[in-house]
């Protein structure tokens, strides 16, 4: 009996210890397999329409980014994935996307959106659902203002007041120039742009006057209006803020008026009006002589990490001529992995503590985010248009790299 006892116990023990090892097996292979799901990251971004040259470009640099830390393993075991949705450049379509890829898609961060009007919306849908958000694009001072600032919105664009003060120091050094005009769409970043300008180089040259300001719509399909209200104004020098893609066709309405002539070709294009796309795209109807900024040019001499970086560039994208744009989607996506290696987490709250201060090695050098406005301090590259026989199209030449840090309070 003792030994038919024992045969039973030992089967009972044996059931109950094949019980517990099945549910710790069970406890254990859930976090390993919770930790082999991906971060997925939603990219609300303008992928039609007139912008769509610059999101489709930020949209492949975030991806870029994916592609090469995936491929060493990802971060934190875990591999990135990339969820895009077109905001066909309206605040509510970036609104409405955003919150669909939360809530339905359930992104665990958001890196997007292109207009400032955009950024500022999608801010508050980040701050209502508690979903940290970077923004690569827009520049609107607005977005990260003091009462507009929250834990959940990052900038590592250029913002409004950077862009503006570097195109007034680079156009005070213009002697001949007394008289100036502006010329911006009439919304946020436009606004904004134009009033840091006017500011600061009212600041650099008391000498100059502001003789005539132009304010057409974002989007705006027939320029010659303001074309021939500024000309007739007869400025020595513009300060353009037309942006959003809608340059070339400024560029197209201004040339049979001899807009740019008129000028002298001392015309500064905001809005990335030195981006490879508008002088691919416009090519020969550019108007060579103007300056124009954007994020990053091929010809520039930015060091060696900078051409190891073109390079790459080029080999991904299957471009000789790469796009300056796609940096600003892989910069984001390289703040927000250091911030989560930082944090050891993809945490919200944790991930926003580690951003504050973080400084990471981009391709264009040292960046910071600064703890006390989550705004990174991105220089620009700038340059000045010119024919060169060795490309189809004009470029930049010289490039300079305008650094931000003294235009940042």
């Amino acid at each position: 009996m003792k030994t038919h006892m024992r045969g039973i116990v030992s089967a009972s023990m044996l059931a109950g210890i094949s019980v517990a090892a099945a549910l710790a097996a069970t406890l254990a292979v859930a976090p390993a397999a919770k930790a082999q799901e991906p971060i997925r990251v939603g990219v609300p971004m303008i992928l039609s329409g007139a912008g769509a040259q610059f999101g489709t470009s930020v949209l492949k640099g975030t991806q870029m980014y994916a592609d090469e830390i995936n491929a060493k393993g990802g971060v934190l075991g875990r591999k990135f994935q990339i969820v895009s949705r077109d905001t066909k450049s309206r605040p509510d379509e970036a609104v409405r996307v955003s919150r669909e890829m939360v809530l339905r898609e359930q992104v665990h961060f958001l890196v997007g959106t292109f207009t400032s009007a955009e950024g500022t919306a999608v801010s508050a849908i980040a701050k209502d659902l508690k979903v940290l958000f970077i923004a690569p694009v827009p520049a609107t001072d607005r977005l990260t203002a003091p009462d507009a600032l929250h834990p959940y919105v990052f900038r590592v664009a250029k913002n409004t007041t950077t862009e503006g003060r570097a195109a007034a120091e680079l156009m005070a050094k213009w002697p001949e120039v007394k008289r100036v005009a502006t010329i911006a769409p009439d919304f946020a970043y436009g606004q904004d742009a134009a009033a840091s300008f006017v500011a600061h180089i009212k600041k650099l040259r008391p000498d100059i006057q502001i003789v005539d300001q132009q304010w057409p719509k974002l989007n705006e399909p027939d320029y010659s209006a303001f074309i021939t209200a500024q000309i007739a104004a007869k400025p020595d020098a513009v300060l353009s803020v037309i942006c959003c893609g809608n340059f070339d066709a400024f560029a197209k309405q201004a040339k049979p008026l001899r807009y740019f002539e008129a000028l002298n070709h001392r015309f500064i294009g905001l809005g990335e009006a030195g981006a490879i796309e508008a002088l691919r795209s416009l090519g020969k109807d550019y108007p060579v002589g103007i300056w124009g900024n954007t994020y990053d040019a091929f010809n520039f001499d930015g060091g060696p990490a900078h051409k190891e970086w073109t390079e790459r560039l080029k080999k991904y994208l299957g471009e000789e001529i790469p796009s300056g744009w796609p940096i600003q989607g892989y910069i984001a996506m390289q703040f927000l992995a250091e911030a989560i290696k930082k944090a050891g987490s993809i945490d919200p709250l944790k991930v926003s503590d580690a951003l504050k201060g973080l400084t990471i090695q981009s391709p264009q050098g040292p960046m910071t985010i600064r703890a006390k406005d989550q705004q990174a301090t991105r220089g620009m590259v700038w340059g000045k248009a010119v024919s060169d026989p060795k490309y189809p199209f004009p470029v930049l030449n010289p490039v300079m790299f305008i650094d931000v840090a003294k235009f940042m309070d």
